[in-house]
C-alpha cells in the first residue's frame, strides 16, 4: 500500500530515530519535513563513559536499564573503540536487560540481544514501576540515562529496592544548534504549508512551546497548531498535548503506539482531504 500519503507534506520533530521515520513515511509517499528536537553529540568527555564500560566488563551487571536506544548505540561506538564489542556483549547476553519503551530493544537487537522485559508507558515512571516488581537486592545494575532529565527520583526509587546502580551518560544535546529548524517548523504550520505534524514523544511537544516561547513565537506556534492536524503515537504523547491545552487530531488504532501504526493512522485521516500544497 505504497504511495498512501503521496503528496502530503508531514512535519517530524525526531532525532534519535529521525532517519528511520522518515524512511517509512517516505515509502508512503509523503513529502516530509524533518526537523530534529535537538543535534545529538557524543558525551564532550569520553573518560566517564570508558571506565563505565570496563566496569561492565571486568565486574559483569546483573542488570541492565536502557531509557534510549540512543543511549545504547553511542555506548557501542565506544565499546568498538576500545575494542572490547566480544566481552561487553558477552556479558550483557547474561545480565536481565529491560528498555523503557521499545526504541532500546530494537538498538539491542541490532547486537543480537532481547530485552527481558519493556514497559508499557516509556517514562522513568514506567521504568520504576516495572522494576518495583523485581528482587534487587544485592544486583549491580546499569542504567543508561538521558541528556536534560532529572533522573534523581527514579535512581532513588532502584536504589531502595537494594540495588547498586552504576550510571552513565553516553550522550549529549545542542539545543541552540536546532531552534532555528523549529522557529522555521513553527513558520511553515501557521501558513497552512504542512499537512500533518507527527509527534512521537512528550518532549517533543515541550520543545515547540519552549522554542516558541524563547523566539516570541507562541501566538504563531497556537495558530499553527491549530490549522495542522496533530498526529500523536500514544497516551504519553496525548497527554502532554492536552496538558498544554493542545488536542490529538490523528491516534495509531488499537492501541499500537509505534511509528507504522502511527503511519497508518496518518494516512487514513488524511485521506479525507486532499494535500494543502495540492490544492493551492
Amino acid at each position: 500500500m505504497a504511495d498512501r500519503l503521496n503528496g502530503y507534506r508531514i512535519l517530524i520533530l525526531e532525532t534519535r530515530e529521525e532517519a528511520q521515520f522518515s524512511r517509512l513515511l517516505t515509502e508512503q509517499g509523503a513529502d516530509v519535513l524533518q526537523c530534529p528536537m535537538f543535534t545529538i553529540h557524543d558525551a564532550p568527555d569520553p573518560a566517564p563513559i570508558e571506565a563505565w564500560i570496563r566496569r561492565a566488563v571486568e565486574r559483569p551487571l546483573d542488570d541492565l536499564v536502557l531509557m534510549t536506544g540512543e543511549g545504547l548505540r553511542r555506548l557501542m561506538k565506544v565499546v568498538r573503540r576500545i575494542g572490547l564489542e566480544a566481552e561487553f556483549v558477552g556479558n550483557l547476553a547474561k545480565a536481565r536487560k529491560f528498555a523503557r519503551g521499545p526504541k532500546p530493544g530494537r538498538a539491542l537487537r541490532e547486537i543480537g540481544l532481547e530485552p527481558q522485559l519493556t514497559t508499557e508507558k516509556p517514562t522513568s515512571e514506567g521504568v520504576a514501576e516495572m522494576l518495583s516488581k523485581l528482587d534487587l537486592k544485592g544486583h549491580r545494575l546499569g542504567l543508561q540515562l538521558y541528556p536534560d532529565k532529572d533522573h534523581s527520583t527514579l535512581i532513588g526509587a532502584i536504589t531502595a529496592r537494594g540495588a547498586d546502580v552504576d550510571t552513565v551518560l553516553p550522550y549529549v544535546y545542542d539545543a541552540e544548534a536546532a531552534d532555528a529548524n523549529i522557529v522555521t517548523a513553527i513558520e511553515e504550520m501557521a501558513q497552512g504549508r504542512i499537512d500533518a505534524v507527527a509527534l512521537t514523544s512528550s518532549g517533543q511537544v515541550r520543545r515547540l512551546i519552549d522554542v516558541a516561547k524563547a523566539h516570541g513565537r507562541e501566538v504563531q506556534l497556537r495558530d499553527g497548531l491549530q490549522r495542522t492536524p496533530i498526529a500523536s503515537v500514544g497516551p504519553v504523547v496525548s497527554d502532554e498535548l492536552q496538558a498544554y491545552g493542545l488536542r490529538t487530531d490523528i491516534y495509531p488504532a488499537n492501541d499500537a503506539f509505534f511509528m507504522k501504526p502511527l503511519i497508518s493512522a496518518m494516512a487514513a485521516a488524511l485521506a479525507k482531504n486532499p494535500p494543502r500544497m495540492a490544492a493551492k
